[in-house]
Formats: C-alpha cells, sequence, structure tokens
C-alpha cells in the first residue's frame, strides 16, 4: 500500500462515517478486513509514521486551544483524529498548526480531536484477519519529548500570540 492509497482509505471511510470519528473507525476495520494482512501492516506503518511526526509541540497547543486543554493521552487522540482528517488537513495542521483555525470548516470540541479509535484500526482488522496481534511496524519511536519548543499551555496570551487564527476562532 502506499501513500495515496493510505489517504485514499481514509478519506473515503471519513466520508462515508460523515465525520464521526467513532463511526470512521469502524468503517476503517472494515474495508482493512477486506485486504490482506501485509496491505493492513503497510497501512498500520503510514498511520504509525505520521502519528510520530506529529507528536510536536506546536500542535499540542493547536490541540490545546481546539480542546480547550489537552492531556497527554488527550493529545494522543487528537493525533490520530487529525490523521483521520486527511492528507490536506494533516499536512497543512504539520505545516502549520494554526492553519487548523481554515483547514477545519466546523468543529464540535464534544465529537472532535477524539480519534482514539482509529489508531486502533489496523490492529483491529489484522487480528480479525489472521487471528493473532499485528507484527512489530518497524517504525522509529519518537523522542521521549515532543519535536520543537515547549510551549506553557496554561498562559492564555502565549497561546493567544502563537495561535492567533484558532485563538480568535475558538476561544474569543
Amino acid at each position: 500500500m502506499d501513500e495515496t492509497e493510505f489517504w485514499e482509505l481514509v478519506d473515503t471511510t471519513r466520508e462515508a462515517a460523515e465525520g464521526d470519528p467513532e463511526e470512521h473507525a469502524d468503517l476503517l476495520v472494515e474495508r482493512l478486513s477486506g485486504l490482506d494482512p501485509e496491505s493492513v501492516v503497510d497501512f498500520a506503518r503510514h498511520f504509525e509514521a505520521r502519528y510520530n511526526r506529529a507528536y510536536r509541540w506546536d500542535l499540542w497547543g493547536a490541540a490545546w486551544v481546539l480542546l480547550d486543554g489537552a492531556s497527554d493521552d488527550a493529545f494522543d487522540f487528537f493525533r490520530c483524529w487529525l490523521i483521520g482528517q486527511g492528507r490536506e488537513v494533516f499536512e497543512g495542521a504539520v505545516h502549520d498548526p494554526d492553519s487548523l483555525a481554515d483547514l477545519l470548516p466546523d468543529f464540535d470540541e464534544d465529537l472532535d480531536g477524539d480519534g482514539e479509535e482509529l489508531g486502533y484500526a489496523a490492529d483491529e482488522a489484522f487480528e480479525q484477519l489472521t487471528g493473532v496481534v499485528a507484527p512489530d511496524l518497524g517504525v522509529p519511536a519518537p523522542g521521549p519529548e515532543p519535536e520543537g519548543t515547549p510551549l506553557d499551555f496554561e498562559d492564555e496570551a502565549v497561546l493567544a500570540e502563537r495561535y492567533p487564527k484558532l485563538w480568535d476562532r475558538f476561544r474569543s
């Protein structure tokens, strides 16, 4: 599975789920279960590489603004959700987290931002196909700390300055 196929699966299942993250995960498991095990592992590698790539302080700050706070776990689930939003949103957010203000037409704090189940979709599909746990993906893990410069998430002035568009749209 190449990167284009990966994003196509993410996009088509998200569209079919009408943006509901849990339904998106269920549809993704269903679609992945129709593939061969190696393709499911390829999908998992693509997902994990992007998940690790999004382990950045500036994205955590954006998640903090969008979610009105984001613990370690909430940021993990946010990164899964961010991948689930598709290539354009993901790449835009990695390049400039404040651009999420423009890239997200709608954002419901109660529904959006938590894609925990998306993070398990490939594992579930692999297990359904083979009856065993997915193998190690061989994707290098990120460092112990996110990439970039830490931010003081408790300082609203810092967040408003760093994320002016997100702050204006979601916190003003």
